[in-house]
């Protein structure tokens, strides 16, 4: 098959149902379903969400950690075709509140207690209407709300109502219809809401699976949480067109990882920069045997490289893409030339036109570094609500602006070169903080590197490095400084550098990102240069 037929998530899992039905569809702490139990699941739910008033068009918050549950209840959603609104399990009570109010959301599906957070609490703080009676004035669209667990309010359904025997009875809608609305960052601004068809998220899937060899009998470990896109669409999706195994946690664990790849077989492992770096620090058993065949990373050249010297991965690829494009643009192939792939240079997805631009919007040549530009069929229909920043993000010939920089080659690879807004200003020059991290990172103590630009009186911005060491590492910063002296032009070369324990209380995102935004302000505090 060369390409994926136009068509709905629903009429996905159907046909992974028919062609693997006793294979195991997905495996968790909490327990493994095959194809033919999930669809049988999706469809009880379905009926059982249309039973409490979910309609086509209605938007559902989902607020939970990664689970068949979770799967169930989108999959369960799309086959109304309803739009399902992802809720971050890091979020605090303003910002949850904040998207159920811009997505409208018309029914909220959670977990009484998210990790450690106690969400009824939460949720009373934003709605203490859930003890009496919904609707409520402050949140007027939200006319349900559904909680798995013990602790179910008053004006709270509890989630065994969606386990009631029942049949479902088909919706007709166009696969072109709305299936996610994404939120996304929101360090400079309002999160904004990305909307993605059910068309361009499994054609999207489909395409990147081929990347990575995956195809029926494999296991494929991704802890990317399903909250975000890259869980949807390149993780949970990915798999079950391939007809492989979506294995995965509730929340990150780098340990459970490793210990998921030894014992349940797993031939493809997902992940960023920062994950693959902590589970390169778990120290390997004596009789560790791993040896994966291949997976895909938004990482650098430095981490592939470990990753495979521990794992294994000849079919490992680099990834390329934003939330904005469903959520991939480019990837591998698997069978490409390694040293290609390893570098970060990727193909784009079949179908989609992506070009270098100058910042006056004309095209660059092969070599030249410019602004990454993206026209197909995985752009976003645009931001629900908020057409103004649509038109500043589309233009009205379809190209979408990432905001993103990269260089294409003269075969037609793309390499992504960093963020924008996060390239440092260094005097005259041009710093991508990923340039440095990689020359940290390749540091045989240090476990991770993060770098942002912070303020300079003479050469308006700087490099500061903020590194993790392995446990027992006597390294100091000078030494780091040193290293990096030896591998880097002097203008890249971090000003500042400090050793922390973690990120954590500085800013790390529910995928295990550090937030850059977060990291700079806290440099400049940190450093005293505010």
């Amino acid at each position: 098959m060369e390409d994926w037929p136009r068509c709905t998530f629903r009429d996905a899992l159907a046909r992974s149902a028919a062609a693997w039905p006793e294979a195991e569809a997905i495996v968790t702490p909490e327990g493994r379903i095959t194809y033919a139990a999930l669809a049988a699941d999706v469809d009880r739910v379905a009926a059982n969400l249309h039973r409490l008033g979910l309609r086509r068009g209605d938007h559902m918050a989902l607020c939970m950690g990664n689970s068949v549950r979770w799967a169930v209840i989108l999959f369960a959603a799309a086959s109304l075709g309803a739009v399902t609104v992802p809720v971050n399990t890091r979020w605090r009570p303003p910002e949850i509140e904040y998207a159920l109010r811009q997505s409208e959301a018309a029914m909220l599906v959670t977990a009484d207690r998210l990790l450690k957070m106690d969400f009824i609490a939460a949720l009373r703080g934003i709605l203490p209407e859930i003890d009496a009676t919904l609707p409520a004035a402050r949140l007027p669209k939200l006319r349900c709300v559904i909680v798995d667990g013990d602790d179910v309010p008053a004006a709270v359904i509890p989630g065994t109502e969606l386990d009631r025997a029942a049949v479902f009875h088909p919706v007709t809608f166009d696969p072109g219809d709305v299936a996610l609305i994404q939120y996304t960052s929101g360090t400079t601004s309002a999160p904004k809401g990305a909307m993605l068809t059910h068309d361009s998220m499994l054609r999207d899937a489909f395409h990147v699976g081929r990347r990575l060899g995956l195809r029926p009998g494999d296991r494929y470990l991704s802890q990317r949480p399903l909250f975000h896109v890259a869980g949807v669409t390149l993780s949970l999706l990915t798999a079950i067109l391939a007809g492989a195994t979506y294995v995965t946690t509730p929340t990150f664990d780098a340990a459970e990882a490793v210990r998921l790849m030894r014992e349940e077989g797993i031939t493809h492992l997902s992940g960023n920069d920062t994950m693959f770096l902590m589970i390169l620090a778990v120290p390997p058993t004596p009789d560790e045997r791993i040896a994966l065949r291949g997976g895909w990373a938004a990482a650098s050249e430095t981490v592939l490289r470990q990753a495979q010297a521990r794992f294994g991965m000849p079919g490992l690829c680099v990834a390329y893409g934003q939330s904005e494009a469903s959520p991939n643009v480019a990837m591998g192939p698997w069978d490409d030339d390694l040293e290609k792939r390893l570098s970060g240079h990727a193909f784009p997805l079949p179908g989609l036109d992506v070009r270098i631009r100058d910042e006056s919007g004309a095209d660059l040549p092969p070599g030249s570094l410019g602004q990454i530009t993206v026209r197909g069929w995985c752009v976003m229909r645009g931001y629900w609500n908020m057409p103004e920043q649509t038109a500043q993000t589309i233009d009205a010939d379809g190209w979408l602006r990432t905001g993103d920089l990269g260089v294409m080659d003269e075969a037609g690879r793309l390499r992504f070169a960093g963020r924008a807004k996060e390239l440092i200003r260094v005097g005259g020059e041009n710093v991508a903080p990923a340039e440095v991290e990689d020359a940290l990172n390749a540091h045989p103590d240090v476990v991770q590197a993060q770098v942002v630009g912070v303020p300079d009186p003479r050469l308006l911005e700087v490099p500061a490095a903020y590194v993790i060491l392995r446990d027992g590492a006597a390294c100091s910063p000078d030494d780091l400084i040193a290293w990096c002296k030896d591998r880097l032009a002097g203008f890249r070369v971090p000003r500042h550098l400090r050793v922390v324990e973690n990120f954590d209380a500085i800013g790390m995102t529910a995928s295990s990102k550090v937030q850059k935004g977060k990291l700079r302000e806290h440099a400049i505090r940190d450093l005293g240069l505010g």
